[in-house]
């Protein structure tokens, strides 16, 4: 029998893999025994990023979640993991060096044994505090090596980078193949140089299935001295996930592998649960083309973790696009229209802002960047006229070092507009915020949770906390999913069947009531043609399920002269009046200069910023904070 292999089921990134939630707590804890009865699992990815956020918006505690879920594997003895982002923690933005330190006790106290770190620039400055407050907590310290396929990124390049983590006091190596696009060969080689080196250190080999490699890699990867290799298993296997772990299993074990064997009948209780959350509700959010593989991602190299996502950013988007083109008499474009420009312009922006590994948060940085082009260019203006601030921040260096050049155009732009270049270590720009949230969670008289996790929730997801704490987030969450029940109901509405001119008996109904989670829905329904019901089959189908409206936060006077300054969204997303802690809102009696920051529209996960075109007194702001809004939507009024 040959060496032996292990595998780690990849239960939480199979879902964000697929598409916008992860399954509540209850589900979470109903499916954890079928997956310890499978009886092949060392490991499972029980939290991270990403998935805190998500219990957030569901209105449920992230705190509860993690330590209910990870508890049964506890119990059974199989290791849980997370993962983090490095500098970033578990949410998109830098995050405070307290903060941090504080994220790794909580998680090692409810139950997380191994931190997986990564830094989506590969800069070992941003993972140094991570391996070291992940071994200060007790837990195993795994630093990954985010994988990518660019003239810098060669295989010499990654043996390095795991040698300087090593150095760091990574206990374990993960080679993070987070789009699939790793070449099976070079994963191979660079395996085995970390090998050879480091005989003693624990490789776990991630990738995912949708360029159509990982199978290949992850031969190779076993072969080359891998110990741990991720997988995942249907109905969310394959696509912008993983590999089934059945034809891991059986791929490994006919290489002369030592692999587990796999309780079928766990295996298929599993696969039930896990396909009745989809139906339940999260099926909503999956879009049916993230379950194909799609070697056109091969180019543009985009992670699976952010496909999951994309598809609905492009849909929106794509919404507000048409829509401007309709107004100007311009022909539609389709999804698949818009997505192959996308990965063009990935393409295109991806060098010239110097080859950062397109992996969390700067995957979706460079896809944002590219899409807005996209949108510019659709529209007749320029590239690069819309650069959100967190893109910026990666441009400038105070993310960390990009790994490769920027293009001159990039360097004279930040000129033009006084932006300066940074160097030093990003985890400087970020001060120590803990005290604050102690004191707001003080005046709030918020209970700080066992081992300060709820001071953690706050002080690493402020806005979302705070929507949770309200009960804003619940609300809103349950408004989206009754629309989605909705549009799913009134698209399967039965047609009636083709009724002859002259039946004049024939009935087809005018309205349909529709009951969802005990709210009732009015469904209209018209038929065209001579408006008898009887000439045309095919109705129209209009629901009345209820349309989310702008929040006024105040009525708005006109001026003396009866002209009012609007200042409108740029894009579809979030609207926030500010992005963190540090910034004052901007509010109704405020005075406002052409040219300064009125709020962001958050969209795609970054905050873009909205500034005032005119100066003016403000005199209502139209949305209330964090809600939904689309291009050209007006946010404030001023006189």
């Amino acid at each position: 029998m040959g060496r032996e292999i292990k595998f780690s089921l990849m239960y939480r990134d199979m879902w964000q893999s697929s598409g916008k939630y992860v399954p509540t707590v209850e589900q979470l804890t109903e499916v954890a025994p079928a997956i310890i009865d499978m009886g092949c699992f060392a490991r499972v990815e029980t939290n991270g990023g990403g998935f805190e956020q998500i219990n957030l918006l569901f209105g449920e505690n992230p705190n509860k979640a993690v330590r209910e879920w990870t508890q049964p594997f506890n119990d059974a003895g199989i290791q849980t993991h997370m993962l983090e982002r490095g500098l970033n923690g578990i949410r998109m933005s830098p995050v405070p060096a307290d903060v941090r330190r504080l994220m790794f006790r909580v998680k090692k106290k409810q139950g997380t044994d191994i931190a997986r770190s990564f830094d989506g620039l590969n800069d070992p400055r941003n993972l140094e505090n991570s391996i070291k407050f992940a071994k200060e907590a007790g837990m195993i310290a795994q630093a990954a090596l985010s994988l990518t396929v660019s003239p810098i990124h060669t295989v010499e390049y990654y043996t390095e980078l795991a040698d300087t983590l090593i150095g760091m006091g990574a206990d374990e190596i993960c080679v993070k193949d987070m789009a699939g696009v790793g070449r099976p060969a070079s994963i191979g080689k660079i395996i085995k140089k970390i090998k050879e080196r480091h005989p003693d250190i624990p490789i776990q080999y991630h990738g995912h299935a949708g360029p159509g490699f990982q199978m290949a890699s992850i031969l190779e990867a076993a072969y080359a001295g891998a110990e741990y290799i991720d997988v995942g298993m249907e109905p969310l296997a394959w696509g912008t996930g993983h590999a089934d772990v059945l034809a891991v299993q059986a791929m490994l074990k006919d290489a002369g592998f030592k692999v587990p064997e796999i309780n079928m009948k766990a295996y298929m209780k599993v696969r039930s649960l896990t396909q009745k959350y989809i139906d339940d509700f999260l099926g909503y959010y999956i879009n049916p083309k993230n379950r194909l593989n799609n070697s056109l991602l091969i180019a543009p190299g985009l992670p699976g973790g952010m496909m999951g996502s994309l598809m609905a950013d492009l849909e929106n988007n794509l919404s507000s696009l048409n829509k401007w083109k309709k107004k100007h008499g311009q022909p539609k474009l389709t999804q698949d229209d818009l997505l192959i420009k996308l990965f063009d312009e990935v393409t295109y922006v991806w060098p010239k802002i110097g080859y950062p590994p397109l992996v969390t948060p700067f995957s979706q940085y460079v896809k944002n960047l590219a899409l807005m082009n996209v949108l510019q260019l659709e529209k007749g203006k320029e590239r690069w006229t819309m650069i959100a601030d967190n893109i910026w921040d990666m441009i400038l260096g105070k993310s960390g070092k990009l790994p490769g050049e920027l293009a001159p155009e990039i360097v004279e732009m930040a000129k033009q507009q006084g932006r300066e270049f940074y160097t030093g270590d990003p985890q400087a720009l970020y001060p120590d915020q803990l005290d604050e949230f102690r004191a707001e969670m003080k005046r709030n008289n918020w209970d700080f949770g066992q081992d300060d996790e709820e001071l953690f929730e706050l002080a690493m997801h402020p806005e979302q906390y705070r929507a949770y704490k309200s009960g804003d987030a619940k609300k809103s969450f349950e408004a989206e999913l009754a629309d989605k029940k909705a549009e799913k109901e009134a698209s399967v509405a039965p047609v009636p069947p083709r009724a002859e001119a002259t039946n004049v008996n024939s009935f087809q109904p005018r309205t349909l009531v529709v009951n969802i989670d005990n709210e009732e829905y009015v469904v209209n329904i018209s038929y065209p043609g001579n408006g008898d019901g009887t000439s045309l089959p095919q109705p129209a189908v209009q629901s009345t399920a209820p349309v989310k409206q702008p929040t006024a936060v105040n009525a708005t006077p006109l001026s003396s002269n009866g002209q009012v300054k609007e200042v409108v969204s740029p894009l579809e997303g979030k609207f926030f009046l500010t992005k963190d802690s540090s910034e004052t809102a901007v509010k109704v009696g405020d005075t406002v200069q052409a040219g300064d920051i009125i709020g962001y529209i958050e969209s795609m996960k970054t905050y873009n910023a909205v500034a005032a075109e005119e100066s003016g007194k403000v005199t209502e702001i139209c949305f209330a904070n964090g809600a939904a809004v689309d291009e050209d939507d007006v946010l404030i009024k001023m006189v």
